[in-house]
C-alpha cells in the first residue's frame, strides 16, 4: 500500500506566469460551466466547509480576468458576487454554536455547514476564510464589480471581522493556522476602510496576534510554534501558518511577521527529510496540504536559504482544492491568488549550516526530537520511525525492556564535516532502571547515500540490544510505499521483530494500516478534534530493528554499530581505545570520539577523517 496524501515535491510543480495563467483558464472553465442562474459557483457535492467556496471562485475568477481580460468573465464575477451577499451571509446566531460572547449581535457571518444548528463549530473558522475571500475580491474588484456591490462587500467584511474578533472568543479551536488567519484577513480589510479606521484595525489585528498567538507559542526542538489542536506541529496545518505569516509580512511589512516566521522555516527545514517526507502532528500526522504551503514554503525557504519546496505536498490538491471527482473547490482560494501575485523564486540548494536538531547530507538525513533521538532516518529512499519496547519509543540501547534514550541532564552535540562526510556526536546523561547513571555516545556518520550510527555506553547487566528503527516507508516514484523491512548492516546479530501481542496497542509493520490511523485508534480525541496523534504514544511494542553489541569492544563498554541502507561492501568495524577516546573504523572512515567529559567546557570531542 502506498500513503494516502504525500506525494510529491511541490517546488516540482511548475510555478511560471504561463503555468499559472493555464491554472486559471482551467478554473475558469469549470466556473463558467457550472454557474447557476441564481450565480452559484459551488461545487454541486460540497456539504461541509462550504461559506466560502463559492466567494472563493469569484476571486480566481476575478484574478483571471485582470491578468488576461477574458471578455465572459465580467458577468459571472458580479453574479457570483451577489449570490454571496444575497445566500450566504448570516446574520441570526447558529443554533447550538458555543462560542458566543455576544448573543443576536446581528453581525454577519459565515457558516461551514449551511443547515442551522449542523455542526456549528466550524463556524469560526468559515468565517475567517469568508473574510479573505472578500478581501481578494475587493483587492481585484476594479472594473468587475459596481460601486453598490464593492460598497456592500466591504461592509460585509466589516462584520466579518467584527464578529470574529468582537462577538465570538478568538481562536476557539485553538488552531494557529485560523488564528494567524483571521489577522492576515484584518490586515487586509484595513487597507480598505477610512484612514482612522483602518488603523484600528490594523493594530486591533497585530495586537491579537502579539497577546492571542505569539504569547501562546509553544516549544519544540527549540523553536517556538504557534499552537495546533493542541501540539506544536501538524504536517497539514504547520505549513498552512507559514503562508498565512508570508501573506502577513507582505501585506504588513510588520518584521515580527519575517522573524516568527523565519523560525517556523528553520524548524520545519531541521524536521523535513531530504526526500520530502515528515509524520508527526495532532490532527494530520501524515495529511500533507497542497497549493496552501507553496506562498510560505517559497517565501520563507528563499529568505533562509533553504530548500524548503521539498516538501513532499498532497498534489492533487497541488493548484487549488478538488473534490473527489477532481473538480475544483473554492475552499483557500486565496492561497492560489497570493501565490500567483508573489513571484519569490524557489530556493532549492539545502542549507550548508550544521543544525541541532538534524543531520543531512545528499539522500540521508536525521531528524532529532527534542531529546535528540532521532524522530526519523532516512537513507536509500528508505525511511524509519522510533521503534517501541515497553511503551517507550525512540533509537537506543535497551537494558532488561528499559531504553536508555531519555535524557537526565544536558544533552551534548558535536557537528563535523570533512572528506565528504558529515557526522553528528550526541552524548547523553541517562538513567537506568535501577538508577544508575550512564553516559552514551551516539555518533552518526554519512556520505550522502548511507547512515553508520555507533552507540557506546559503559558496559550495561545482562543481554542489551540496539533499538535501531521501524522500517516504515520507502520511495516509490511519487508515492510513499509501505514496507516492513529494509537494508541495515549490524557488527553484532540482527534481527527485525514483530509485536507478539495484538490489538491497536501494538504496530506490526507488515499490517494494512498507517503510523496515522494506528495513531488515531488510541486517540483519547475523535479524529479531527483535539490532538488524536497522541494516541502513537499509548503504543506499547512495534515492528523493530534490533541488533546485539558489537564483538571486539574494549572491556568496559558495550559498543553497538548499524548501517542504514543499501550497500555491496563488508560491514566488519573496529572499536579500539586510544588516548583520545574510543576510535571507530569502518570501511569508509575512522572517527575518535572523545571521552564523555568533554573539553574543558564539557562539550563532546570528536575527529572524523575518509
Amino acid at each position: 500500500m502506498h500513503l494516502p496524501r504525500q506525494l510529491g515535491s511541490l517546488h516540482d510543480l511548475p510555478d511560471t506566469p504561463e503555468a499559472y495563467d493555464a491554472v486559471l483558464a482551467d478554473v475558469t472553465e469549470q466556473a463558467l460551466a457550472r454557474l447557476t442562474p441564481e450565480g452559484s459557483l459551488e461545487h454541486p457535492d460540497c456539504v461541509d466547509d462550504i461559506g466560502d467556496t463559492s466567494l472563493g471562485i469569484t476571486s480566481l475568477l476575478a484574478l483571471a480576468w485582470q491578468r488576461g481580460k477574458d471578455p465572459r468573465l465580467p458577468e459571472a464575477v458580479a453574479r457570483s458576487t451577489d449570490f454571496h451577499l444575497r445566500e450566504r451571509v448570516y446574520t441570526d446566531d447558529n443554533p447550538g454554536y458555543p462560542n458566543l460572547r455576544l448573543r443576536d449581535s446581528g453581525f454577519p457571518y459565515a457558516r461551514y455547514t449551511l443547515a442551522p444548528g449542523a455542526h456549528p463549530i466550524g463556524d469560526w473558522p468559515s468565517t475567517v476564510w469568508a473574510l479573505l475571500q472578500a478581501v481578494d475580491l475587493l483587492d481585484l474588484a476594479d472594473g468587475l464589480l459596481t460601486d453598490e456591490q464593492t460598497d456592500a462587500l466591504r461592509e460585509m467584511s466589516r462584520g466579518y471581522w467584527r464578529w470574529l474578533t468582537e462577538a465570538t472568543f478568538f481562536n476557539p479551536q485553538e488552531a494557529g493556522n485560523q488564528a494567524i488567519g483571521c489577522v492576515v484577513g484584518g490586515l487586509m480589510l484595513a487597507r480598505h476602510l477610512p484612514p482612522e479606521e483602518g488603523e484600528k484595525v490594523r493594530s486591533r489585528a497585530i495586537a491579537l496576534y502579539v497577546e492571542e498567538i505569539r504569547a501562546h507559542r509553544v516549544r519544540d526542538r527549540g523553536a517556538l510554534l504557534p499552537p495546533e489542536h493542541g501540539g506544536a506541529w501538524d504536517n497539514n496545518y504547520g505549513p498552512i501558518s507559514l503562508s498565512f505569516l508570508a501573506q502577513a509580512h507582505r501585506i504588513s511589512g510588520e518584521e515580527i511577521f519575517a522573524e516568527d516566521g523565519e523560525a517556523v522555516a528553520r524548524y520545519l527545514d531541521a524536521r523535513l527529510t531530504s526526500g520530502g517526507f515528515d509524520c508527526g502532528g495532532p490532527r494530520y500526522s501524515e495529511q500533507h496540504s497542497g497549493f496552501e504551503s507553496v506562498l510560505g514554503l517559497r517565501y520563507f525557504g528563499h529568505r533562509i536559504g533553504a530548500d524548503l519546496g521539498r516538501y513532499r505536498g498532497d498534489t492533487r490538491w497541488g493548484r487549488y482544492a478538488v473534490k473527489p471527482d477532481g473538480g475544483v473547490d473554492g475552499h483557500f482560494a486565496w492561497m492560489l491568488v497570493w501565490q500567483i501575485q508573489d513571484t519569490t523564486p524557489w530556493h532549492r540548494t539545502p542549507s550548508t549550516e550544521p543544525v541541532r536538531h538534524q543531520l543531512r547530507s545528499g539522500g540521508v538525513s536525521v531528524a532529532f526530537d527534542s531529546k535528540m533521538t532521532p524522530s526519523l532516518v532516512e537513507a536509500d529512499g528508505t525511511y524509519f520511525l522510533p521503534a517501541a519496547v515497553n511503551r517507550q519509543h525512540g533509537f537506543g540501547p535497551v537494558v532488561d525492556g528499559f531504553l536508555l534514550c531519555r535524557p537526565m541532564g544536558e544533552t551534548r552535540v558535536r557537528d563535523v564535516r570533512a572528506d565528504g562526510l558529515t557526522a553528528k556526536l550526541v552524548t547523553k546523561p541517562v538513567v537506568t532502571r535501577d538508577h544508575v547513571l550512564r553516559h552514551v555516545q551516539s555518533l552518526y556518520v554519512t556520505d550522502g547515500t548511507r547512515l553508520w550510527t555507533t552507540v557506546a555506553v559503559e558496559r550495561l547487566p545482562g543481554e542489551p540490544y540496539l533499538l535501531a528503527g521501524l522500517p516504515y516507508v520507502a520511495d516509490d516514484g511519487d508515492r510513499l510505499r509501505r514496507i516492513a523491512d529494509a537494508e541495515v548492516a549490524s557488527a553484532g546479530d540482527l534481527w527485525l521483530t514483530h509485536p507478539a501481542g495484538e490489538g491497536p496497542e501494538f504496530f506490526d509493520a507488515r499490517a494494512d494500516t498507517t503510523q496515522e490511523l494506528a495513531a488515531f485508534a488510541l486517540a483519547a480525541d475523535p479524529r479531527g478534534y483535539g490532538n488524536p496523534d497522541e494516541g502513537w504514544s499509548h503504543l506499547i511494542a512495534s515492528t523493530a530493528i534490533e541488533a546485539t553489541p558489537a564483538p571486539g569492544a574494549p572491556d568496559d563498554l558495550h559498543v553497538f554499530a548499524v548501517r542504514h541502507g543499501t550497500s555491496g561492501e563488508v560491514f566488519d568495524p573496529t572499536f579500539t581505545r586510544v588516548s583520545e577516546g574510543l576510535r571507530v573504523r569502518t570501511e569508509s572512515f575512522t572517527a575518535v570520539l572523545g571521552a564523555p567529559a568533554g573539553d574543558e567546557h564539557g562539550e563532546p570531542i570528536l575527529t572524523l577523517r575518509g
